[in-house]
């Protein structure tokens, strides 16, 4: 069950309990290169992207984002992190939303303006909390109370973005989504939890510097499905040290694995044993990155599941409920098969070949 929260639109996207869950993530273009900004934009928005932020700290960028946001064919998000008058700029240059740190942002009054203009337009806020940017007494004071140090950070950022919140909600905006982010696991966990507990906020769900690929996806994997399985979270962005791209396929893959999306299809394969010939982990690669092109092109299939197996054992045998598969055979050959019926015998690039042409029936 979802945990309820108020609803508004972010441009076209619906945000909240009412709407599915959706992917963020945030170009790593100089945003006042508004071609640069807006070919990445295109890019993660054909791979699955629903939300896109940038950051706009400069006179530039906000003459760029008149452009950006003409052509964009997803909301944008302004990221502003220190003067709460470019989220003013950045709202009449048509952004669907900005988002203000109350870590650097302390000064309620200076939200006035900005609470104005987004009532004016209906432009939502997001308040995006960062353990890293959080007044250093306000952890050591609460680790001087004798309070744990994962739950000091916790409940200082939960304190940071209500504090903030309740200003906005006290100038009369309403629509206002929240995040609480920390590079460790359990401490974004914990916020979260308390956070909603507390509010019906919708929750934008991430962690801060949480990697490369490996590394990143993984840690995301344990903070935001662990939270996603108990109800919790609107929007979700997987914050990795890599191209945007690789954080659309890592959130929908999150996303499939927690019930929230229909994975369309879902991929399986085998761990390997002494029985594989081929090259199973190149093969079960290949076979993702097919999948991944034809999905990201805009292509829909009826299947619901692809299997990529090492041997005929794990094959058409164990694998036989898949609605297509591939797999490996004891003379290096590959074969494909339909719910255990082998239909095709064939070398490598034979293979995937008719594979990738099955997969398009």
């Amino acid at each position: 069950m979802r945990r309820k929260t108020r609803n508004f639109m972010l441009g076209k996207v619906g945000i909240g309990s009412n709407h599915p869950v959706t992917i963020q993530s945030m170009c790593n273009t100089a945003t006042s290169d508004a071609a640069a900004t807006l070919a990445q934009i295109n890019e993660v928005a054909q791979a699955g992207c629903d939300i896109i932020r940038v950051s706009a700290d400069k006179d530039e960028d906000i003459r760029a984002l008149y452009e950006i946001n003409e052509a964009s064919p997803i909301p944008v998000v302004a990221d502003i992190q220190f003067a709460s008058q470019m989220a003013v700029k950045a709202i009449e240059a048509k952004c669907s939303a900005v988002r203000v740190n109350p870590g650097i942002v302390r000064d309620i009054k200076n939200l006035r303006p900005l609470a104005a203009k987004a009532i004016e337009t209906d432009t939502p806020i997001r308040v995006g909390a960062n353990a890293g940017s959080l007044p250093r007494h306000e952890i050591e004071s609460r680790l001087a109370s004798g309070m744990p140090h994962d739950d000091a950070i916790a409940d200082a950022l939960c304190q940071a973005a209500l504090e903030q919140c309740t200003a906005l909600e006290n100038f009369g905006v309403r629509n206002i989504k929240v995040a609480l982010k920390c590079s460790s696991v359990p401490v974004t966990i914990k916020a979260c939890r308390r956070f909603a507990n507390l509010t019906d906020y919708p929750l934008h769900l991430g962690l801060t510097e949480a990697g490369t690929p490996a590394r990143g996806t993984l840690k995301s994997a344990a903070a935001l499905g662990g939270l996603l399985l108990d109800g919790i979270g609107d929007t979700i962005r997987i914050s990795l040290t890599a191209d945007p791209v690789e954080e659309i396929f890592a959130a929908q893959r999150i996303l499939e694995v927690c019930g929230l999306r229909e994975a369309l299809p879902e991929i399986v394969s085998c761990p390997t044993c002494g029985r594989t010939e081929i090259d199973l982990i190149g093969l079960a690669e290949k076979i993702e990155n097919i999948i991944a092109r034809f999905k990201a092109s805009g292509k829909t299939t009826s299947l619901r599941k692809i299997a990529v197996m090492g041997c005929p054992v794990n094959g058409p045998g164990e694998a036989r409920d898949a609605d297509l598969g591939i797999s490996g055979t004891r003379n290096g050959q590959l074969i494909i098969f339909r719910k255990g019926e082998v239909i095709c015998t064939a070398s490598h690039t034979e293979a995937l070949e008719f594979f990738t042409k099955e997969l398009e029936k």
